[in-house]
């Protein structure tokens, strides 16, 4: 009979495609995870994985069991938390995932009123790609997550939140900032600089763009908000950064400035999800009310207000 435990080695694997990592994530010595592989393998009578010069890849037939897999040990974890709630127990930790151009500049002062709240409840964040984590969240890999709108999945919540402003910079000698007002012809033939396309952020910038008749850096992708920052100060090109990290201790306006055009309003929706099956969909919602309020507070929005 295959084991939940056999499954997990078989997703982890699929997931790391390094046998090492796997080993270590699992808590297991890397010749037990060989052992229970081949023994998964001889049970089902196939070859789940291959090997490739950088490591692991599942096989045709491993990626065709994978969604299955993902699916069963989603299952399962939805029957423990669902047997936790029946018997009145709170959740004991949430797998949560939030992109790291919100988390850090507002999760820290969520976490401490939540703490307040549920002393016994653990979060484990993993910042990452919003598109991997809406995956992530679809296959039951996160319990919860934090992103920019829109967010996709079959069986899927999502609670819209906040609209956050986004705010144009530039360093302090440009000559934007020489000016009494601008216009949006002022940003004609200028560079912006951008996150890793797969950023829901790399798309919107792109639309900015197109609006502004500008353009984005081809030849380098920024890994952080801080380092748009920094680079932007440095006169490598003119950048958009959120209201939260501006307002943020650990954001702010070190290094440039804001140059806006007449009647800038560019924004972004930001929406938490959880699985609609969640047995702890109520605290996820609570944890959700949590961030907007926290969010509309920093930004000065009415309670009302809409994404």
């Amino acid at each position: 009979m295959v084991t939940i435990r056999q499954l997990e080695m078989f997703t982890r694997l699929a997931e790391t495609r390094n046998m090492s990592q796997a080993a270590r994530m699992l808590d297991l010595t890397q010749p037990a995870l060989s052992q229970q592989l081949r023994a998964l393998e001889d049970r089902l009578g196939l070859k789940l994985f291959e090997r490739v010069p950088k490591g692991m890849q599942p096989t045709p037939k491993g990626r065709e069991l994978l969604t299955s897999a993902r699916a069963a040990l989603n299952a399962v974890r939805d029957f423990g938390d669902a047997a936790d709630h029946a018997a009145l127990r709170s959740a004991g930790s949430i797998r949560f995932g939030v992109s790291p151009t919100i988390g850090p500049y507002l999760m820290p002062t969520v976490i401490k009123i939540l703490h307040e709240r549920h002393p016994n409840l653990r979060l484990f964040m993993r910042e990452g790609i919003p598109a991997v984590q809406h995956l992530g969240l679809a296959s039951g890999e996160l319990d919860m997550v934090l992103s920019p709108l829109p967010v996709t999945g079959r069986g899927v919540h999502v609670e819209p939140l906040f609209r956050e402003p986004l705010r144009l910079v530039a360093p302090p000698d440009d000559p934007l900032l020489s000016q009494q007002a601008l216009s949006a012809r002022d940003f004609a033939g200028r560079t912006f600089l951008t996150l890793d396309r797969q950023h829901h952020y790399h798309a919107q910038l792109k639309s900015i763009c197109e609006k502004l008749d500008a353009s984005m850096l081809a030849d380098y992708e920024g890994t952080s908000l801080d380092a748009l920052q920094q680079m932007a100060g440095s006169g490598v090109g003119l950048a958009v950064l959120p209201e939260l990290y501006i307002r943020s201790a650990a954001g702010g306006l070190d290094v440039v400035k804001i140059a806006e055009p007449t009647e800038w309003y560019e924004y972004r929706s930001i929406g938490a999800a959880w699985r609609s099956s969640a047995a702890f969909a109520d605290l996820f919602a609570e944890i959700a009310g949590i961030i907007a309020q926290e969010a509309r507070k920093r930004l000065g929005q009415d309670a009302g207000e809409t994404v």
